[in-house]
């Protein structure tokens, strides 16, 4: 079993009596239904249904004064306390930074089988494992206490672009992607029988055109690594941009109908220079929208 803790992690908390209903009628996935010890993946999205911030929530117990704990990209958890302070108007509801006191420790290969307060599953993907919020200063007393190896942030990555769960920042941008494109209804991250929420229309409409293009998918690496950003082209066309990688695997967000065209070519696929091949090109191909005859 390992465990790395995220540096690059955050952690807000939202207290007070309205604190559930107010972020349930904000975010993409169902609140009502987080406890202590579970967690519901999701995200804040623009009217226009585009990413602001990803996050895992969960329940504090009553021992750590309740509330809900949002797990979030450290970048992005000041300015998004500060929005949700500006959604709350007269509802009743404290917004907290907390990523100064408290952070996130990963654990996966194995389960361990004492668990600290604030431990929860992580809804994404099982092969992620857990999470534990607990101050940094702790991570190495919390990796022994549980029976883990304490290893390097790079080895989680490793581990998260080998399952295929993207991370936001790197393998889609903030404010310019929208959920599909993220994968997050491939992940649990948006519950399409819940009530209202900002960009719901949007999203929903997607969902059921099934228009969306955009997708991440898992590629294998040939060689050295490209850098993130780094244009994929099939045929001297344009299909997507390099996202992630390590160890000789890697995320892509591609332009799903042009790659399958490619793959039905027999073209191949280069990330700048460095030849990459996908994971699972029956994936690329089920992700496509398909065409309509006229």
């Amino acid at each position: 079993m390992k465990a790395a803790f995220l540096p690059d992690r955050g952690v807000i908390k939202l207290s007070g009596d309205d604190a559930r209903g107010f972020l349930n009628n904000l975010v993409t996935s169902e609140i009502e239904v987080v406890t202590p010890g579970t967690a519901r993946f999701g995200a804040l999205l623009t009217p226009q249904g585009k990413i602001v911030a990803d996050f895992l929530v969960t329940e504090a117990p009553a021992g750590h004064g309740g509330g809900l704990l949002i797990d979030l990209p450290r970048e992005l958890a000041q300015p998004l306390a500060t929005k949700l302070g500006f959604y709350k108007l007269r509802a009743k509801v404290v917004v907290e930074n907390l990523t100064d006191s408290l952070g996130v420790l990963a654990v996966w290969d194995g389960e361990p089988g004492l668990k600290p307060d604030l431990t929860y599953a992580d809804p994404r993907n099982a092969e992620l494992g857990l999470r534990i919020l607990i101050p940094a200063e702790l991570a190495g007393k919390t990796a022994a206490l549980i029976g883990a190896e304490l290893v390097d942030q790079a080895d989680y990555e490793a581990h998260r672009i080998a399952v295929g769960v993207p991370r936001g920042g790197i393998d889609f941008a903030y404010g310019d992607a929208f959920p599909h494109e993220s994968n997050m209804d491939r992940l649990k991250g948006v519950d399409f029988d819940k009530g209202c929420y900002v960009g719901q229309e949007v999203v929903s409409r997607m969902q059921h055109r099934g228009t969306a293009r955009t997708r991440i998918v898992g590629v294998v690496l040939d060689g050295v690594a490209p850098a993130p950003g780094i244009e994929i082209r099939a045929a001297d066309k344009p299909i997507g941009t390099m996202g992630s990688s390590a160890d000789g695997r890697g995320l892509a967000l591609i332009r799903t109908d042009r790659a399958t065209d490619a793959l039905d070519a027999g073209a191949p696929f280069l990330a700048g220079d460095a030849p990459i091949h996908f994971a699972d090109p029956d994936a690329v191909r089920g992700f496509a929208p398909k065409k309509t005859i006229a």
